[in-house]
């Protein structure tokens, strides 16, 4: 660049520092106050705006009570927030409710012996024949002439309603041998004591007796059942005993485990014996015989095996073809000579003709002597039974 070239430049910015440097006016401390203040109001403004977005309806919910001379003070800024959508719960199903009102819990059905003695209640019908009240009716606490006597009692939910019933065993009270059932209890809404049904009862065959019941876990009634009842001269501990489990089906009992039938009892027999007197004659031989008639009738149940035993003295032996019945050889034998039968079923009878024989020269005295029978089992032991006197019958030998 020439000379004269920067002087003319240099000419030209004085020029502009005339005229335009001398319009600007610079700020002085009031106007950089103002600037300041702009400047908060901008912030205060954004991040105001941030805090309603974030805070929704609370925010301004709380903007509207506070008014306007509760406003917030200065809020510092803060890092921006990522808000994820919020997923839209999913409906819970509500409980079912009847028109009566909210859904109520199923009934307590657990009752103390207490409160079933106390309560009025209506009983299975008893079999035919002479029984106790069934019909709103309330349950003793002993064993009285005529009343029904609460033996046991049980606790389990034995319908399935997830709900606690009571189950008692209840005889009614006629001399020894009154009927028995099992019966199971329940409460209504209203608290009231109802029959839910009959679990098993006794019969005039079998079972004849009840001994125990046991509820167990999954509402089963296990009852202890015995083919004849006890009394009359037939001890409890003859008794054949079976556990036998019954369910609800909705609107009976039935059962389901456990044996249905029961075998031969040992000791339900009754043998009746009849024998007619031996006399003894003289023979071509010089010796005596005679013959004793003698019949054993069975009453009931069943001889597995019958043991005939005549108390003759030892000089009078048996003779002839009669004792052909016998399963041992009653020759062998003394006071008393025995003979083994075979089994004799109920209602079914034997009749032995058996001989007897003196030996020539031997002088016999008259006297007397027991013909007996007794029932044996089929391990060849002898069984009790009921009633014994008609076992034995006393003849007289001459």
């Amino acid at each position: 660049m020439s000379e004269q070239e920067t002087l003319g430049l240099a000419e030209e910015f004085a020029h502009y520092r005339r005229t335009v440097l001398d319009k600007v006016e610079v700020p002085g401390p009031a106007a950089v106050r103002r600037a300041v203040r702009g400047r908060n109001r901008r912030r205060w403004g954004a991040t105001a705006t941030t805090a309603l977005a974030l805070l929704g309806g609370s925010a301004i919910g709380y903007a509207a009570m506070s008014g306007p001379d509760h406003r917030p003070g200065p809020v510092e800024p803060t890092p921006s927030v990522s808000v994820s959508p919020t997923p839209t719960p999913t409906p819970t199903p509500s409980p079912s409710v009847t028109s009566g009102g909210p859904a109520s819990a199923v009934p307590d059905g657990r009752i103390s012996r207490a409160q079933l003695l106390d309560a009025s209640v209506t009983l299975p019908a008893w079999r035919a024949g002479p029984g106790c009240p069934t019909s709103q009716t309330r349950i003793s606490g002993d064993d009285r002439e005529g009343v029904n006597w609460l033996v046991a009692l049980d606790h389990g939910d034995v319908d399935g309603d997830g709900a606690v019933e009571t189950v008692a065993l209840v005889q009614c009270v006629l001399g020894t041998r009154g009927p028995m059932q099992v019966v199971a209890f329940d409460r209504d809404e209203a608290g009231k004591v109802v029959t839910l049904g009959r679990v098993v009862a006794t019969t005039i065959d079998k079972p004849q007796w009840l001994f125990a019941l046991d509820v167990v876990s999954d509402g089963t009634v296990r009852v202890q059942v015995g083919d004849i009842a006890p009394g009359g001269g037939w001890p409890a501990e003859w008794s054949q005993r079976q556990w036998r489990g019954y369910r609800w089906k909705g609107e009976a009992f039935a059962q389901v485990s456990g044996p249905t039938t029961f075998g031969q009892n040992r000791h339900d027999v009754n043998l009746v014996v009849t024998a007619t007197n031996l006399v003894l004659a003289e023979t071509p031989d010089g010796s005596r015989a005679g013959t004793v008639t003698v019949r054993i009738r069975n009453e009931t149940g069943l001889a597995s095996y019958v043991a005939l035993r005549l108390g003759l003295p030892a000089t009078v032996r048996p003779d002839g073809d009669g004792w052909a019945a016998c399963r041992n050889d009653p020759e062998t034998t003394r006071e008393p000579v025995t003979c083994d039968l075979k089994g004799l079923d109920a209602g079914k009878e034997v009749v032995l003709t058996l001989g007897f024989r003196v030996a020539a020269g031997t002088t016999v005295a008259s006297g007397k002597a027991d013909v007996d029978a007794r029932p044996m089992d089929a391990d060849f032991d002898f069984v009790e039974e009921v009633y014994d006197p008609d076992n034995t019958v006393v003849i007289t030998y001459r």
